[in-house]
């Protein structure tokens, strides 16, 4: 498979020349090997894959081996298989003292790995690297080539199959894998079955806000339990909980988080929706637009805090950004036309936003307003990367 360059990768050099320790964490699959393969090629180092047995096996004397090869830099692929390494690369770092001694890979959040913060507090820098953002695909925002990232997500093997049936067949071998292998080699007990059922009902209710004892009931579990449940799909990067906006507002808002399967690909899978021609009709569209949306917005702009707007009487908006100074507000809609309804301009107001965005599968972006802009994911992404407001 061709490389395809990802975004970040020269803040990464910068955090590796910087930093003893730079992890790059993110779900299964989602190319960290690749990237860290690309970028130790800058550097004398070493990679070890830590589901290999012969790689693991070099580390039977780990203090033996770094310090062997304390002149490179060594990357530590899978590092969640081996916890009790932690307290021993405290150790190694602050003997060699010098940055660009490991680069560390994981496929599960710093919430998980809880050894990389306790032991490696102020030696570490954490980036988080998602499936592939749609302005990191060949022919990046054509018709074609944002229907088929739509449909397919940006997990790149299934992104970049030869067709959608090759995609959907390694989409659902993730799926399998994910809850009969991962889940157990994460150290978790639960059963799979209950971690299926439960993922397809978020997908049924995808982007709406989450109902724990609802959930419970359906399961026959507790809501403790389901908690715990959305917990480990959050921190495998599998879901996303995004949290309601808490401003300066005198209107009654809810407190009740709202949850999204992060991967549309992995979506579209749960759902059984087979083709991109499907979705339109299917339920799910509308969400699953403002899916794809939000990823990419939130993905790019870890300089904002994102959260929803949903009032008591039920205005809301998809997406709140705040810089500390100002506010943003986007809204998603799968209309070539949208529409936008008195609520929303209501909202606008409540939050005092600074300037708004309706994203929408337009060709050509138009102001509504001084400060609200229909446009098309292409150009929202440049305007939040590339433009102040």
């Amino acid at each position: 498979m061709k490389y395809i360059a990802r975004l970040n990768t020269s803040k990464l050099k910068k955090y590796i020349d910087n930093f003893p320790v730079l992890a790059i964490l993110g779900p299964r699959q989602c190319g960290k090997s690749t990237l860290a393969k690309q970028l130790l090629q800058s550097y004398n180092s070493i990679y070890l894959d830590l589901e290999n047995p012969d790689d693991l096996a070099k580390l039977a004397e780990p203090i033996l081996f770094f310090n062997q090869h304390k002149d490179k830099i060594i990357c530590l692929d899978e590092i969640q298989r081996l916890p009790e390494i932690f307290t021993i690369l405290r150790s190694i770092i602050d003997d060699n003292n010098r940055n660009a001694q490991f680069i560390l890979l994981g496929s599960a959040s710093p919430q998980l790995l809880k050894q990389t913060s306790e032991t490696l507090a102020g030696r570490i820098v954490y980036h988080e690297l998602t499936p592939f953002l749609q302005s990191e695909l060949p022919n990046t925002y054509t018709k074609d080539a944002i229907s088929s990232y739509w449909f397919r997500g940006g997990f790149p093997r299934s992104v970049l199959a030869i067709d959608n049936e090759i995609s959907e067949v390694w989409r659902k071998n993730f799926i399998l894998t994910f809850l009969e292998k991962d889940i157990p080699n994460l150290g978790f007990g639960y059963p799979p079955e209950k971690i299926r059922r439960l993922w397809q009902m978020i997908a049924h209710s995808q982007g709406q806000l989450v109902n724990l004892t609802e959930l419970g009931k359906s399961l026959g579990i507790s809501h403790t339990m389901i908690r715990q449940y959305i917990d480990l799909l959050e921190q495998t990067y599998m879901i996303r909980v995004l949290q309601p906006y808490f401003g300066n507002t005198k209107k009654r808002i809810t407190k009740t988080p709202k949850i999204y399967i992060r991967d549309t690909g992995i979506l579209h899978s749960l759902l059984r929706i087979s083709s991109p021609e499907i979705i339109l009709g299917h339920p799910v569209a509308g969400s699953s637009w403002e899916t794809m949306v939000i990823e990419n917005i939130i993905s790019q702009t870890s300089n904002y805090t994102h959260s929803f707007y949903r009032s008591s009487n039920g205005n809301e908006i998809d997406l709140i950004l705040e810089n500390g100074t100002n506010t943003f507000a986007i809204e998603c809609k799968l209309s070539s036309a949208p529409k936008l309804s008195r609520s929303f301009y209501s909202v606008l107001d409540d939050v005092k936003a600074k300037f708004a965005w309706v994203v929408a599968p337009v060709n050509d972006s138009y102001l509504i307003k001084e400060n609200i802009k229909v446009c098309n994911l292409e150009t929202i992404i440049k305007d939040l990367t590339e433009k102040t407001y």
